[in-house]
């Protein structure tokens, strides 16, 4: 464990958990608004969803770049460089003359948060291990946990009092404010333990990290939990609004108390004694809540039974987050960037895939059917790691 000032220590914690959390303002922020967003741009409802799509696709594609550049030259100067694409990109999405250019801008936008993304991974593994890690990556993910809170509440107020737009300039404070933060901020990458090869050879690097079985096992486990994760998202205005009936201000309360479930998730898994037991138990909740919904919705298809089993999977899915994070960044040290990068791809990848399906026919009915499949195939991975020889300890 690195030594800091408890001053300098939750800076640290704060700095990560606002680079970890652009996922959920890139993504969630303008939620609320995307049922209008059909109408202020005369295009279709699935058009609006691939903006969101762009987004997840950005983020996936920005971290297999960003990761391995941090390796070689360091987090500093590659957040850097990723904050500033970032805000250029998000005044682009404010003066968008079409939907088109708008989803193009979206793709930059997730390219540029990306680098937060994948950076709060490495910059925790460059100080932490085992359960410091641990609990270091829970702490964020409870700060996390805030940010699919407060992202669609400020989303919809800010869309009820000056439009769409407003949101995307608070991305762009956000953004710069994280330029401001890393004046604080100090390297833990060190010179010394850079990559001095060249670029073509770092890339050349990836397929070295697939040859860690459990490393891609624990990806594939976390890849799935995000399936579950952005099915969700990416429906849950449609079907809050929708189907439910609930105004834009009533989805971004209940879209904000649902995010404290993932929080929540993310702060109990320390009580297991190993991760891959908090990883077992958060899949086998995601694939219960998911099979009982299916059943729910065709005997006693009403709001309540939908919010009380969406809520139990998402204190699921955050059970995984944090697990599944520990034991891959573990797994994948020698190559921390690298390892960083593809775990924290595949989770946007998914999403990416998922999100546009979901809209497909009733959008209730595909969703949970994509919940449920993901959720089988976690469970399958977390039974896996389970089975591991070598203990994952959180103490």
């Amino acid at each position: 464990m690195s030594h800091f000032s408890k001053k300098y220590y939750l800076f640290l914690v704060t700095f990560l958990g606002t680079l970890s959390a652009f996922g959920p303002f890139v993504t969630d922020m303008y939620l609320p608004t995307l049922p209008s967003m059909a109408d202020v741009f005369h295009t279709t409802p699935s058009l609006v969803q691939m903006g969101l799509a762009t987004s997840m696709l950005g983020l996936a594609v920005g971290q297999v770049f960003f990761g391995p550049l941090s390796d070689k030259y360091g987090r500093k100067a590659v957040l850097v460089s990723a904050m500033v694409l970032f805000a250029v990109s998000t005044v682009a999405c404010i003066y968008s003359p079409s939907i088109e250019f708008f989803n193009v801008c979206r793709f930059l936008q997730g390219l540029g948060g990306s680098g937060g993304l994948v950076l709060s991974r490495s910059v925790a593994t460059d100080c932490y291990s085992g359960r410091e890690l641990a609990k270091t990556l829970a702490i964020i993910g409870a700060v996390n946990g805030i940010a699919p809170v407060t992202a669609p509440v400020i989303g919809g107020l800010v869309s009820a009092a000056v439009g769409w737009q407003g949101i995307f300039w608070i991305l762009f404070g956000i953004g710069a404010g994280i330029l401001v933060m890393c004046l604080i901020f100090r390297e833990s990458h060190s010179k010394d333990k850079r990559y001095t090869g060249s670029i073509m050879s770092l890339m050349s690097k990836f397929p070295e990290i697939f040859r860690l079985r459990y490393f891609v096992v624990y990806t594939l486990l976390y890849a799935f939990n995000c399936g579950v994760l952005f099915s969700y998202v990416s429906s849950a205005s449609f079907i809050i609004q929708n189907h439910f009936g609930f105004s834009e201000l009533q989805f971004a309360i209940i879209f904000g108390v649902n995010a404290l479930g993932i929080g929540l998730g993310s702060g109990m898994s320390l009580k297991f004694r190993k991760m891959s037991n908090a990883a077992l138990f958060g899949a086998a909740g995601i694939t219960v809540s998911a099979l009982v919904q299916i059943l729910v919705s065709v005997l006693l298809p009403s709001f309540w039974p939908y919010e009380v089993f969406t809520f139990l999977m998402l204190v699921s899915v955050g059970f995984i987050l944090t697990s599944a994070t520990t034991m891959a960044m573990d797994e994948g040290r020698s190559m921390v960037g690298t390892a960083s990068a593809i775990f924290g791809a595949s989770g946007f990848l998914f999403g990416g895939i998922v999100s546009p399906l979901v809209g497909l026919g009733d959008i209730l009915s595909t969703t949970l059917i994509l919940v449920t499949v993901c959720g089988l195939m976690a469970l399958l991975f977390a039974v896996i790691s389970f089975r591991r020889p070598a203990i994952h300890a959180a103490s």
